[in-house]
Formats: structure tokens, sequence, C-alpha cells
């Protein structure tokens, strides 16, 4: 058996999981091999992988992207790189059903980049291409033998397609150029610093909250795991001692059902599996099992060494540890996670460590980054949002909010029946995520509706669907103004009770066209999955001058009807959809402040804060029904989901006081 002594070593992703692991291995084993890490720190990469190596006089790491041909040729040439190991790839298929595009950019264009390098220079001695096990596809349940390196690849997802696609390539620069590649396929890995998007760190993150674990459809999927170090050392084999030209599967024949999986992680911190685990709608596609023939790999001398209850203990113990070591992740701990798949720029936590990229050496920490006078790549902010109404209350006040917050966005020129207008702004605008606070409700009031139908159903109808669609071909979420005036009070939820309408709960209320139009758009956005529906009532804000706010028109009204309801205080909710829209946040939301306020209680506010001789007559639903064409919604919204995912989301009354009172109280 031949063996193989690097010098120079290139590896793609580093700052990532698995290839975090590799290279920490080998910049600790092998002193006299030099690693440079290439890595865009996307989101689910993080410097802090790294520490363990940031000392080391053999380590260097350059920020940036395997698409940019400059800068690949020129790590290859300047650093003599004479083998690479490449990681780098959107691993997850949560998000490869969601934008798929950006797979085949980062999976295979990035491949093809790398190899077309490796041509040009020709210098490189070993191309490692790290693929995966999901490239063959689903293995029968009752399959004894698992998926030798020969088997047919059969991928069933967008992310698995574009590894297979990335492996084609790989092979035919070997055969046609010579190159010196091999591919490695593994099964499912685990252990410390994994993203949370994965399963096991996300039931323990989930567990260490004391939340439910979510379980696509029934559980009963089967997966192997291998513990991260013994698949690192699976690598340190493979580049030693692996042949060209050949595949190796990295596998373990130990099978655990995702079921089981969630069960074991329940049992070591003493939560009752029976209340603990929630099953939620499955992917679009599930493989039920994967399964590996690895005595190939074992003929090289490896085997495993974890047991998996030895394993899963050290992983909990590290995330236990660190539970602050990837920042904010609550999108990524949702059922269904679609993270941004942009450059996202992770750093170090600390003054130590600072910084976007570095070199270690003997006398030196600085930063490397070539530049180029004529790049090929140009890096997308990493947030950019297009907002539809700009003429609109809500879509101005947002953006003033991303003024403020220093959120670069842009207002959509496109009307949102015509499909190509929309099409353009995405093309020319090149958003992250998309708001859309147009629609028609009416001038002065919905009773405007009444008699303007076709317009209405054009825009609140067709319009939204439209622009859904668009956004859902383009893999982007949008973030939707709804409204919760789709529901009155009924003998399941009457007036005082405190039992308010869920996001579930079917509409109830047709007494205004306004209001079918909505009811009727929401129930068919709930076949898009990129779309964040949020319900918004009586929306209200701190301009008491603004003739659209609640509290201003009712504070001009000769008489007004006196009866609780959910109100939106848009001072402290609107921020929070910029941050529903950062977690990637997707469903039907009840978008309002907990509990109820009358209309009495407001103007008593009014009179305290504003204006100590104000008065105000009420009168009757019966009498309001004869000066108003259409009846109007009344109801309580149950605002629990949102309060569980924003803990200080404020009562209604007291953020009355807080954002619109107290501001603008007169002395």
């Amino acid at each position: 058996m031949s063996s193989y002594t690097p010098k120079n070593i290139l590896i793609t992703g580093a700052a990532g999981f698995i290839a975090s692991h590799v290279a920490n291995r080998l910049i600790r084993n092998y002193p006299d091999y030099k690693i440079v890490v290439l890595d865009k720190l996307d989101y689910c990469s993080n410097l802090k992988n790294l520490l363990p190596s940031k000392s080391s006089p053999n380590f260097k790491f350059v920020k940036g992207d395997i698409g940019s041909a400059d800068l690949v040729n020129y790590l290859l040439i300047t650093e003599s790189i004479d083998t690479i190991m490449h990681f780098a790839a959107q691993t997850h298929v949560d998000n490869s059903f969601g934008n798929s595009f950006e797979f085949t950019k980062n999976n295979i264009y990035g491949t093809h980049v790398l190899l077309e390098a490796c041509k040009v220079t020709g210098q490189i001695r070993r191309f490692i291409h790290v693929s995966t096990d999901e490239v063959y596809g689903e293995t029968d349940e009752d399959a004894v033998v698992g998926n030798h390196e020969a088997s047919q690849l059969l991928p069933t997802n967008p992310y698995s397609a574009t590894k297979a696609g990335a492996e084609m390539l790989v092979m035919a620069y070997g055969r046609s150029y010579g190159l010196p590649v091999i591919t490695t396929r593994g099964n499912n890995v685990y252990g410390p610093n994994q993203f949370p998007e994965k399963l096991i760190p996300k039931f323990i993150l989930l567990a260490m909250r004391g939340k439910t674990l979510p379980i696509h459809g029934d559980g009963s999927n089967v997966r192997s795991y291998l513990y991260c170090e013994d698949v690192a050392e699976a690598f340190e084999v493979i580049l030693h001692k692996g042949e060209v030209g050949h595949v190796y599967n990295i596998g373990t024949k130990k099978e655990r059902r995702v079921i089981d999986v969630a069960k074991d992680i329940c049992k070591l911190f003493s939560m009752d599996p029976e209340t603990s685990i929630k099953f939620v709608e499955n992917r679009p596609f599930n493989d039920q099992r994967y399964f590996l023939d690895d005595q190939k790999l074992k003929n090289l001398g490896w085997s495993e060494r974890t047991v998996w209850e030895e394993g899963l203990k050290k992983t909990i113990e590290w995330y236990t540890q660190n539970p602050e070591w990837w920042g904010d992740v609550s999108g990524a701990l949702l059922p269904h996670p679609r993270m941004l798949m942009m450059p996202g720029g992770r750093h170090f936590d600390s003054e130590e460590g600072k910084g976007t990229s570095f070199e270690s050496g003997p006398n030196q920490t600085r930063m490397v980054v070539p530049t180029f006078k004529t790049s090929s790549s140009t890096q997308k902010p990493a947030l950019k949002f297009l907002i539809y109404g700009r003429t609109g209350w809500i879509g101005g006040l947002l953006g003033q909010l991303c003024e403020k917050q220093g959120i670069p966005f842009e207002y959509g020129r496109g009307r949102l029946e015509d499909r190509s207008s929309l099409m353009a702004d995405i093309q020319n605008i090149k958003p992250t995520h998309v708001f859309n606070a147009a629609g028609v409700t009416g001038r002065p009031n919905v009773d405007w509706c009444e008699s303007h139908k076709t317009e209405t159903i054009r825009t609140n109808v067709a319009g939204t669907l439209t622009l859904a669609d668009v956004c859902r071909e383009h893999g982007l979420l949008m973030m939707n103004f709804a409204t919760g005036c789709i529901f009155e009070y009924d003998a399941g939820h009457p007036e005082g009770s405190g039992i308010g309408y869920k996001e579930e709960d079917k509409p109830n209320f047709t007494g205004s066209f306004y209001s079918k139009t909505k009811a009727m758009v929401e129930e068919l956005l709930k076949e898009y999955e990129n779309v964040c529906t949020l319900r918004v009532r009586m929306p209200i804000s701190s301009d008491l001058n603004n003739p659209r706010n609640f509290i201003a028109k009712i504070a001009r009204y000769n008489k007004v009807v006196n009866i609780p309801n959910s109100m939106t205080i848009l001072d402290e909710l609107l921020p929070i959809s910029i941050e529903m829209a950062k977690r990637n946040l997707k469903g039907i939301w009840n978008f309002t402040n907990p509990g109820v306020v009358s209309h009495n209680e407001i103007l008593e506010m009014y009179k305290t804060y504003i204006d100590p001789k104000f008065q105000w007559v009420n009168f009757t639903l019966e009498e309001q029904a004869k000066v108003i064409v259409a009846p109007r919604s009344n109801n309580e919204m149950d605002a629990s989901k949102l309060k569980n995912e924003f803990p200080d989301l404020l009562p209604i009354k007291e953020s009355l006081i807080k954002y619109v009172f107290e501001p603008s109280k007169r002395t």
C-alpha cells in the first residue's frame, strides 16, 4: 500500500463543522504540513471552530469564496498548494428545497472553479472531494448489504443532486486531464461545533431550553451517525493512504431511527419523551434510510472508535458549556429552518480573536485577503430588503426602520399583479427578503372596497399571490402584512372571555368584502412555504397625527362603539417583523400585542396623556351599522405564539403607554 505525504494543503470550508475538525487535527499532528484554510464564513461557519489552531505557525486562514477563480488561482500559486481537501458546500437538505439555485452555485460551480484551477496550475498531487451518502439515494429498508462505492447514484433532493453533479465533474477532470482525484461519501456526522440546523445539535439546544423536539414525519427514518473525531481520523487515513481515482465510503453499520435519537437525548436531559417530542410536517421527500458498505476504508486501517452513548454525552457536554457559540440561532431551531445562504461573517467574540481572517506565524497575526482590481465575484450585503407599499403607512415605516438599523433596502417599482415587473425588481435589486406591505384597505375606510370589488381582488388576492409565487421561484422569503379582521366574537370565543383566535383557526367574519379577500388569500398562501403571514389588527403608532392611526381615527369620530379588541402597536411590532425576517420565520402569526383594549380605555388614555379636555360619546353596534356600509370585525387574537418567540413583547395596554402615549404626552 503506497503512502502519500503532502506539503501544502488547501482545505475549503474549514470554518465549518467537519472540516474544522479535520484541519485542527492535521495542524496538530503534522507540524511540517502547511494548512491553508479558505472559507467565505457563511451562516454555518464560525472562526471560533479554528481557535485550537490560531497560534500554530503552520496555519493560515483566508476569507474568500471558492467561486472566485482569481482568488483560487492566486492561493494555489502563492502558497504552492499540492493538495486540496474540498469540504466547502451547502449541505442542509431543508434549505435546498427553498433555494436550490444557491446549492448549484456553491456545490457544482464552486467545485468546477477549483478543478479548473488545478488543471491550469498543474501542481496538484491530490484532490480529495468530500461528497455524501445521500448521492446513493434511498436504501431499501430490508437491505442487509449497504451501498458500496460502485453503486448507482440516485439522488432524491436538490442538495444530493448537486453533490452528485459535482462528483461527475471530479470524475471527468480525473479522466480527461489526469487530475489525481479521490472522492469520499460519508454518513451523518455529529459532535461539538456543529451548526444547530442539523438534527442532533438542534435537539440538544431545544432540550437545554426546555422546548419540544420536532420530528419530521413519524420519526421512522433511519440514519447512521459517526462522531466527528472518528471522521477526522478517516480523512487523515484517506489523505495518506487513499488511492487516486478511488471512492471511499465513510460509514458505520450502527443505525438509529430519528425517534430513537430524540428519545436518547430526552433521557440524558431527564425529559419525558411522550411530552417532549412532537411530530411535524415531513420534508417534500425524506429518504427512509441510508446504509453504506465501509469495508474499503477499513482495509486502509480505519475503524470507528467512539460508541454512540459516549459521543452523544461528549456532544451534550460541549453544547451545555458553549451555549452561545453560534449566537442567536432561533431561526435554525425551527422544525423547517431556511437559513440565509449568504456570507454571514461570524467572527470571534473575544478581543483576542476579533477580525475576519488571520495568518499565524512566529511573530505575526495579520489579515490575509488578497484583493484584485478586476474581481469576478461581488459580495452581497448580509441583508437587503425589497419592500412593496412605498406610499402606504406600514411600508413607509418599514423603510424608516431599515434606515435606522442600517439595513439596505429598496422599494419595489412593479405592480403586484404584473409578474414581469416583479421579476425585474428582484433581478435588479437582488434582495434577501421581500416585504409586502401593499394592499387595498380603502379610502377613507374599508367601505370603499364594497364598491370597488375588482380593484380589491386585483391587489389583495391576485397581486399578493403573484408576488408570493415569484418569491418562491427565486427562493425568497416573503413577509406578508395581512389582517386579523377575518374573525368575530362567537360562542367559542365570546367577548371578554380571554379566549382568542389562534393561528390555525378558520376565519369566520365575512361582513366586509375587504375581509373576504384577505381571508381568501391567507388560505391560498398556506400552500407557499416561503411566506410569513402577519395578521395585523387596528394598527396604532406614536404618530397621533397620522389619519391611518386607529387612535387618530376614533379621536375624530363623532361617536364610537366601546368594544374590546386585539390591536397592533407598530412601534413595538414592526421591528419584530424585521427580526422575524432575519430568523426566516414562516407560517401564520397573530401579529398583535397580547390581550385586548376597548375604545373607551384608549380614549381615557388619550385624555390623560394628550388632551385633558377631550370628550366622546358612545353608541351601540346597531347604531353604528346605520352609518357604515360594511360591518366591522371585533375579536381577540391569541398572541401566545408570538410571545413565545419574543418573550419581551408587552401586553397591549402596557405597550400603548410605553410606545404611544408616554412619548407623545403633552404637559
